[in-house]
């Protein structure tokens, strides 16, 4: 996408998914996770016919809410963002709408501890996604600008830029209508499974409609709002920058939406995949949890989030070295970057680093939290967290020339007061005390083994072959196997542990043939 549309139309269309994410978050987003833990109480207890009952009422829940968001954000887009905005951030609107159904199926199969069906619909939406987003602003630049070539002056240069990023946007639009028609169609092919469940089911006490909507809004409630201040911090940097920046300095829109383009594209974007595993792990916690906890198993529940946060650190302490230690051939694999623009974007990406590890722990233990019941203790914590980043970007902005590696730094202590306020209210919520050496001294070493051998890799097959992206694929995989070896020299997994992992039974052979495990 960035290929087609440049820094400055990767600029118009993150600052409007900036904005479109926040309403989608407040109507639609956080409609897996509530219901899946609703839902997930009353399987708990083998009420299939109340927990038929909340599921459509949450779909009567999702086409009020998200079909009201929809049209605010179609008719109100000037109130959120600037006149070259608008037009992109009105593509994204009607997406909204069709998330909230898509959520409610979503959180109906998760509440019955089946992922798949959310994994591969998952997958399906960012193939068309990807898809139509790059053949979306292809077309749409060569239809209206008569070529791909950037024009020379200003004006040329903004309408092209529009053109991609609305064609981007309606590749988010396509992956979202792809994902529900799959849930759509899974959900019809197990229609009679659970009407059978719902006709078997002996228990009296039927709730009324009334009652699933208070309850599902009263679960529902601290879900978004948690959900909302937490992912807030985005939106209020993209605020903060492309709005406060030009009255500081003497900076054109075009360039500062170019320069937000590469932190927001570029860099951010990066960062954001491993802390995607977390973001999974939570959505499949929240079940697991809510269930051991209405069975007043808290031993149990214990046991639960301890694996999850050592999974976790597992996969995105070596993540977060690994970006930082290879950024600038990462950023060379993924982008087309002149020098100056790759400079800036692999120095962003190393100072964004750390923050995969801080976000991925602090994403989960939100969800963790709502599992748990404490449904306002995430709300509170983002809170503290944001007013400490807002502080610091402006006081960055304002007193220092760090540019863009102020909204970077800002980036970076919010997840980590988050981080450490969610992880202390875990503790305190179900007296659970994470174990250190293991979850996440052992990992950090051997990570620090693995950032050393992939990088001393790399750069000698850079040497050799004067290819970039070859040397950097095979630097990363190498780079794997070393972090895998020296976790099991270094006892950091358990075969137990490992054998959890997906295709965990093959990983334990392996590390049984090369004798790391017995």
């Amino acid at each position: 996408m960035h290929a087609v549309i440049g820094d400055q139309g990767m600029g118009y269309y993150q600052v409007a998914y900036a904005y479109y994410t926040i309403i989608l978050l407040i109507s639609s987003y956080s409609i897996p996770s509530a219901i899946s833990k609703v839902i997930a109480q009353k399987l708990a207890v083998k009420e299939y016919r109340n927990a038929h009952r909340i599921f459509k009422c949450a779909l009567g829940y999702v086409l009020a809410v998200g079909g009201v968001a929809s049209l605010v954000l179609f008719f109100g887009a000037g109130l959120f963002v600037d006149d070259e905005y608008i037009p992109v951030l009105r593509t994204l609107a009607p997406t909204i709408f069709v998330y909230g159904i898509l959520g409610v199926l979503r959180g109906y199969f998760q509440a019955h501890k089946s992922m798949a069906q959310t994994s591969v619909s998952q997958i399906l939406e960012q193939i068309a996604n990807a898809i139509v987003s790059v053949g979306g602003a292809y077309l749409l630049i060569k239809h209206g600008m008569g070529s791909m070539e950037v024009p020379a002056d200003e004006a040329g240069q903004v309408a092209r830029a529009t053109y991609g990023a609305i064609g981007s946007a309606l590749g988010t639009g396509a992956g979202v209508l792809t994902a529900l028609l799959f849930m759509l169609g899974i959900y019809g092919l197990n229609k009679n499974i659970i009407q059978g469940r719902i006709r078997r089911d002996r228990h009296q006490n039927e709730e009324s409609y009334s009652n699933i909507i208070k309850t599902i809004t009263a679960v529902v409630t601290p879900f978004i709002l948690s959900t909302a201040i937490y992912n807030l911090s985005g939106t209020v940097n993209t605020s903060v920058y492309t709005k406060l920046l030009p009255s500081l300095r003497e900076v054109s829109t075009s360039e500062i939406a170019s320069r937000w383009g590469i932190f927001s594209g570029q860099a951010q974007t990066i960062s954001n995949i491993p802390i995607a595993f977390a973001t999974a792990m939570a959505a499949a916690m929240i079940p697991s949890v809510a269930q051991l906890m209405a069975a007043r198993n808290e031993e149990g529940a214990r046991n639960s989030i301890g694996m999850a946060v050592k999974t976790t650190m597992l996969l995105s302490i070596p993540c977060a070295v690994g970006l930082f230690v290879l950024a600038r051939p990462i950023i060379g694999l993924l982008f087309s970057n002149a020098r100056e623009a790759e400079d800036l974007a692999t120095a962003l990406l190393m100072s964004l680093s750390l923050s995969v590890v801080f976000y991925a722990l602090s994403t989960l233990n939100s969800q963790i939290l709502q599992g748990l019941g404490k449904l306002n203790m995430p709300i509170v914590n983002a809170g503290i967290a944001l007013a400490v980043q807002t502080a610091a970007a402006v006081g960055l902005l304002f007193f220092t020339d760090l540019d863009l590696y102020s909204i970077a730094i800002a980036n970076t202590l919010y997840s980590g007061v988050m981080c450490l306020l969610n992880q202390w209210a875990v503790r305190r919520a179900v007296g659970y005390r994470q174990e250190v050496t293991r979850t996440f001294l052992i990992p950090a070493l051997a990570a620090v083994f693995m950032g050393a051998a992939a990088w001393a890799v790399y750069e000698a097959l850079l040497m050799l072959t004067k290819s970039p992206k070859i040397s950097v694929v095979v630097a990363v995989l190498l780079g794997v196997c070393v972090y895998f070896v020296m976790l099991l020299l270094f006892r950091g997994v358990t075969e137990q542990e490992l054998r959890g992992f997906p295709k965990g039974y093959l990983l334990v052979k392996l590390a049984k043939k090369i004798r790391l495990m017995r």
